[in-house]
């Protein structure tokens, strides 16, 4: 048990700001098997972006409450996966070689690319969030899940990759190095129970069941993703994490605005 909490706590303090208690030694082994808690570490995010958002919109209004969810939940995380999506944006938007697109993601410098892709997907985010909270029929319980199932979901869509495509940024000083190597098959099952909680939760307080239809377009951006990152890069990085991270994300949102619409 005490293992399990102590790579729990490894994963949380390496995708999120928050920190590690004393007593968890860092182990490279915690962080091969940290995959399995992505998801988990998504329901916290988003509890903390969904209560931000309830209590922005109980003292400002809807869209100050949106706005506030969406900077905690940056805030929480480090822009970690905003980050990845920017730099992601430059190599493929700029690189036209494995090794151009590799060099422009590994530098630390936004680009055009990087920021027009920012501007859009913040701004996704934020609409189709609107569109979402906006219908008066949504219980206080629904935003909470919406909020973790979206994060939750989003992060197992994107910690897939490392179970079924190559690594191919194999220098020492790779951050995602100690992620995406040793990790053993049975932490994608431990991960795809976590991510599928929240949805089957909130299909029951929504009284939505097809609102799981949502697993069918990740799906598909996920293969899409695959064979576009196989394509230019013989596999994927840790800001093509990131990328499908935020790009899930979004799927989710556009894929809920139409199911609530006509369901």
């Amino acid at each position: 048990m005490k293992r399990e909490i102590s790579i729990f706590f490894t994963a949380l303090t390496y995708y999120t700001r928050i920190p590690c208690p004393g007593w968890v030694g860092y182990q490279e082994s915690y962080l091969h098997q940290a995959t399995r808690y992505f998801p988990l570490v998504g329901w916290i995010v988003g509890l903390v972006a969904g209560l931000l958002y309830l209590a922005g919109t109980y003292l400002f209004g809807a869209e100050l409450g949106i706005l506030l969810s969406m900077a905690g939940s940056i805030l929480l995380t480090g822009a970690l996966h905003e980050d990845g999506f920017a730099d992601a944006c430059d190599g493929f938007g700029g690189g036209w070689t494995k090794e151009r697109i590799l060099e422009i993601m590994k530098d630390s410098r936004v680009g055009t690319y990087g920021v027009v892709g920012l501007i859009l997907i913040l701004g996704f985010k934020f609409f189709s969030l609107q569109q979402l909270v906006s219908n008066n029929s949504i219980q206080p319980i629904t935003p909470l899940l919406l909020f973790i199932t979206a994060h939750a979901l989003s992060r197992f869509v994107a910690s897939t990759f490392i179970f079924t495509h190559t690594y191919v940024r194999l220098s020492e000083d790779s951050k995602a190095k100690p992620v995406a190597l040793g990790v053993e098959n049975d932490n994608l099952g431990i991960a795809a129970a976590l991510a599928f909680i929240p949805l089957l939760a909130l299909t029951y307080f929504a009284g939505k069941p097809l609102l799981a239809i949502v697993l069918i377009p990740l799906y598909l951006i996920k293969l899409y993703m695959g064979r576009y990152f196989t394509k230019w890069i013989g596999g994927y990085t840790g800001d093509s994490l990131g990328a499908a991270q935020q790009i899930c994300e979004i799927i989710i949102y556009l894929t809920f605005i139409v199911l609530w619409k006509f369901t």
